[in-house]
């Protein structure tokens, strides 16, 4: 067997061999990579500036934010529409998903199921055993069984929510997918490992 190289191979063997010399690193991390941090300092400014080692909301924000930069630019890429539009969308229910938690508003969305919380003020009561004061609500029975509801719901809403990003970050079992059957028929847009353009 008889092996041929054409020039080209040559030539692309010479591109390798000058993309790894000092200056051309050096030219790049200038022209390339440099501007590429500082846009990325503009774009993470506010994740950066409110960052705190010592919640996880912090580092929640700068998946949020990279999330929302990757669904932008996937709406131009260049993937297949039919997978694309897919990735897509499920990027969009994890981007609202995440707000829900940045914003905490699960009684806010179970108020909207359920009716919202009743709230008949509150007023300081004389301890008849000491001198301090106590807080009485000013709720019947059924008002305060509502509230309940209202604030168990939200919790419950929570739970399907953290469950529901983690689904989508993590992605199908294609192990379990028909051989028989199309791959994008099957495919639903999870999984963030394949989240790439």
């Amino acid at each position: 067997m008889e092996v041929n190289f054409s020039n080209s191979f040559f030539e692309s063997l010479k591109t390798i061999r000058r993309h790894e010399t000092w200056y051309y690193k050096t030219w790049e991390n200038v022209t390339v990579k440099f501007p590429y941090f500082l846009k990325n300092i503009w774009r993470f400014r506010k994740a950066l500036w409110d960052h705190r080692w010592w919640d996880w909301r912090f580092h929640f924000d700068f998946l949020h934010t990279s999330l929302s930069i990757m669904e932008k630019g996937m709406h131009g890429g260049i993937e297949v529409r039919e997978s694309r539009d897919k990735k897509i969308e499920k990027m969009q229910r994890a981007l609202y998903l995440m707000e829900c938690f940045r914003e905490e508003n699960f009684i806010e969305i179970a108020e909207m199921e359920l009716g919202e919380i009743i709230d008949n003020g509150t007023e300081f009561e004389e301890c008849e055993e000491s001198e301090n004061f106590k807080l009485k609500d000013n709720l019947s029975e059924e008002e305060e069984a509502h509230n309940s509801q209202v604030y168990k719901r939200a919790r419950e809403i929570e739970k399907e929510y953290w469950g529901e990003l983690w689904e989508i970050f993590r992605g199908q079992d294609y192990s379990k997918f028909d051989q028989k059957k199309d791959f994008s028929e099957q495919f639903d847009g999870t999984g963030m490992r394949g989240w790439w353009d």
